[in-house]
């Protein structure tokens, strides 16, 4: 199957790529790479939007703690390459609990113009953030904000909030996207992995 690259700036949960530290961070724009599997072939594109990601600077050991991301308001393209989004719907976004740390709860507050209420839960160990949708090609957006509660392990060690995903056969990032080209109308599977993937938050035992 042939292989194509083109650039689509969706803005779709995209977490930011930026160290967290203490009560402060912030990253203006985060990049997923994507693949996109149609019926004319392989599309590689990019993703991307702003947030900021919270986490304390240092915790006691064995105790409770918060890292909460907020993700800034986004909107859709109606038409990207010459083919029209119709919308976007199932999305899912993971991000693995951190080593040196063991999960506690998880939630999501706010959020507008998804056309569905979003969930999150733990799969093993990963938080996975759900939006049904769909979200129309074009329409303004914002997505909830996640905080995820764990509790810290031993003293000396790092806590380390990163994204899942390494490859588009392992992706943090998932969705669907409905497309039309003339008369044509097909829905297909992307795949994203976060490209580079520092950490979104640092946080010290001591």
């Amino acid at each position: 199957m042939a292989t194509h690259r083109c650039v689509l700036v969706l803005g779709v949960a995209v977490l930011p790529f930026v160290v967290a530290t203490g009560a402060e961070a912030a990253a203006p724009t985060a990049s997923y790479a994507c693949r996109a599997d149609t019926k004319f072939g392989r599309h590689l594109l990019s993703l991307r939007q702003g947030v900021d990601a919270k986490a304390p600077a240092t915790v006691p050991p064995n105790t409770r703690f918060t890292i909460a991301v907020d993700l800034k308001p986004g909107s859709l393209p109606g038409e990207v390459k010459g083919f029209k989004l119709k919308e976007v719907r199932d999305l899912s976004l993971r991000v693995p609990i951190p080593a040196n740390s063991s999960y506690v709860s998880a939630k999501l507050t706010g959020g507008s113009g998804l056309n569905s209420t979003p969930t999150v839960h733990l799969d093993r160990s990963v938080v996975v953030v759900k939006v049904a949708g769909p979200i129309p090609g074009g329409a303004n957006y914002q997505l909830p904000s996640l905080s995820v509660r764990l509790k810290s392990g031993r003293p000396g060690t790092v806590i380390e909030t990163k994204l899942k995903g390494t490859s588009y056969d392992d992706p943090g990032l998932t969705l669907q996207a409905k497309i039309k080209w003339k008369f044509v109308t097909i829905t297909s599977p992307v795949s994203c992995f976060p490209d580079p993937n520092p950490a979104l938050t640092r946080t010290l035992v001591r």
